[in-house]
């Protein structure tokens, strides 16, 4: 290792989880969160609970629970009516947005973000260089995209991006420590499932990532007698990496 990538940032190393909070229903969201207990602050909210109804609901009871919010919908619409749903979120005290679009729509949300810290999506962790190709119609480097994507989204002074920790040393490298990093498909565990650009919880960190989110293997703790214990080892195996 060349140089030490871990973050020096002054995130309290329990808030570096994400749980993604991707169920069905309100009642199940709830019913999770209330097992995990203090085993985690931060969750992800995504468009899966934003089509169950409630969804703001279901926000205001979380942030009276003192939980930290990432509201995972990928914003990509016209820059105006992207402005618009941000200056929304804005006020109600979620602390990450995701735009998934150009640079009017990063523009647009960066405009009227306030307080809220807007991250642009990179290139989605299910996806690998085929899936690109078919998408695009034509072969693309996965890296160089993700680094000309973030490129532009720091340039145009979004917070940080959401990429893939194997990335990550890249985005450092050329961009530096100000920007956050966030990063899904992380897997702790042995898992089979549809995140092809995977990396583990150290190596994600030690590659210079600042948050990782984690679903799956936390909901379905394989190997643990519950979620909260799977949560538990992974705050563990974090707060190693900060000591």
């Amino acid at each position: 290792m060349n140089r030490d990538y871990v973050s020096k940032k002054n995130i309290p190393s329990e808030e570096r989880l994400i749980f993604a909070l991707d169920v069905a229903t309100i009642d199940e969201a709830k019913s999770i969160v209330e097992e995990l207990g203090e085993s985690v602050v931060f969750y992800k909210l995504g468009l899966q609970l934003l089509t169950s109804g409630n969804y703001f609901t279901l926000i205001d009871w979380l942030i009276a629970k003192n939980k930290k919010l990432f509201l995972d919908l990928k914003f990509f619409d016209i820059p105006q009516t992207v402005q618009s749903a941000v200056k929304n979120l804005a006020t109600g005290g979620a602390t990450f947005a995701t735009i998934h679009g150009n640079d009017r729509m990063l523009e647009a949300a960066v405009s009227v973000k306030g307080e809220l810290k807007i991250l642009a999506v990179t290139v989605l962790t299910s996806m690998d260089e085929d899936d690109d190709a078919k998408d695009l119609g034509f072969q693309v480097n996965i890296k160089d995209l993700v680094l000309s994507r973030a490129k532009r989204a720091i340039q145009l002074n979004c917070d940080g991006v959401i990429a893939s920790g194997l990335e990550a040393r890249d985005l450092r490298n050329h961009y530096g420590d100000d920007f956050i990093i966030v990063s899904p498909g992380i897997r702790p565990f042995k898992n089979d499932d549809d995140q092809k650009r995977t990396v583990d919880i150290e190596e994600a960190f030690h590659n210079g990532v600042d948050y990782i989110v984690i679903g799956r293997p936390i909901r379905e703790h394989h190997g643990f007698s519950s979620k909260r214990e799977a949560a538990e080892h992974i705050q563990q195996r974090i707060s190693q990496v900060f000591v």
